[in-house]
């Protein structure tokens, strides 16, 4: 694994890189220094606007802009896009299939000290129930900067999430890795399970797979960066090939990744499919990592997941 960078930050080098693009326009709800949208704020000062503590009416002058031709990024916390802006993103922005992209920063537990009220762990729940809306997770900088450079390039509404946590790069060093909106990347293979992990459980699924690889377990690793559209072909080929699944991700186990890799297994290929992240309960103040690892969140938790799924193959 490579060094160690937040996806927050690898995100606003990656706007402000892309930002010689003269439709691209920025707004911030009051936390530019935080989402990172400053660094293209800096550059591009003439293109940025700091709309305040203000989500909504960011959401509602981002659609605007986007009825003008313009590429409008919008930036606050996840809490705060996806939470506070649900109605404008859904009513304003993805109705009219608007090209729009929200970005949702400090997403899930590793917000950490800060708690419960800003730990979202809904965000990719709520927006990938909305028609249309395009879905991502990176979950490195090398990720997050391909994934910026493919949502510019796509015309509708998306919503990513980045995070606080600095994370070690991963995908950079894989032989023949490329980014595709709605593709999943097979990080690593294995015969005995599969592990479908998005964000910074990516990393944690490539280091349970080490320790699989101890006891005999070969696990297949699949980055799934793109929620929705999920890749069904990639999942369905996994359930076929290794028989049992198990689905990792710094969200609530109810309504994100591994609710979409339930659907579409059960409905094409049933086998089992273990679900690890936020059991349905609110977070806590603390150490980020300490939150990963209380959540079950970690290594040493996907593989006893690992190993339960798989005692459950027929």
């Amino acid at each position: 694994m490579g060094e160690k960078k937040s996806t927050r930050a690898a995100y606003g080098d990656a706007l402000c890189e892309f930002g010689g693009n003269t439709k691209i326009v920025a707004l911030d709800a009051d936390l530019a220094s935080c989402t990172m949208s400053e660094v293209f704020g800096a550059k591009y000062p003439e293109r940025f606007f700091n709309v305040g503590i203000a989500e909504a009416n960011m959401i509602d002058m981002a659609a605007g802009f986007a009825t003008t031709g313009k590429i409008a990024f919008c930036h606050s916390f996840a809490m705060f896009t996806a939470g506070r802006g649900y109605d404008q993103i859904r009513n304003s922005v993805a109705y009219p299939h608007l090209n729009v992209k929200v970005i949702g920063s400090h997403a899930g537990l590793t917000v950490g000290e800060d708690g419960a009220t800003h730990q979202c762990i809904e965000d990719l729940s709520l927006m990938r129930t909305i028609p249309g809306m395009v879905v991502l997770a990176p979950c490195d900088a090398h990720e997050t900067r391909e994934a910026v450079k493919a949502i510019i390039s796509y015309e509708g509404p998306c919503f990513m999430r980045t995070g606080r946590t600095a994370l070690e790069t991963v995908t950079d060093t894989i032989p023949g890795y490329s980014f595709t909106l709605g593709k999943g990347v097979l990080l690593r293979d294995g015969k005995d399970v599969t592990i479908i992990a998005t964000g910074l459980m990516v990393q944690e699924s490539l280091k349970a797979a080490e320790l699989l690889e101890k006891e005999g377990v070969h696990a297949r690793i699949i980055d799934m960066h793109t929620i929705k559209p999920i890749d069904a072909e990639l999942i369905l080929k996994a359930a076929s090939e290794t028989g049992a699944i198990v689905t990792a991700e710094e969200h609530n186990i109810i309504g994100g990744l591994g609710s979409a890799v339930c659907e579409v297994v059960s409905a094409e290929h049933p086998i089992p499919v273990v679900r690890v992240g936020v059991n349905d309960v609110f977070g806590r103040s603390g150490d980020a990592k300490a939150l990963l690892i209380q959540y079950g969140l970690s290594p040493e938790n996907l593989v006893k997941q690992a190993k339960i799924a798989i005692s459950k193959k027929k």
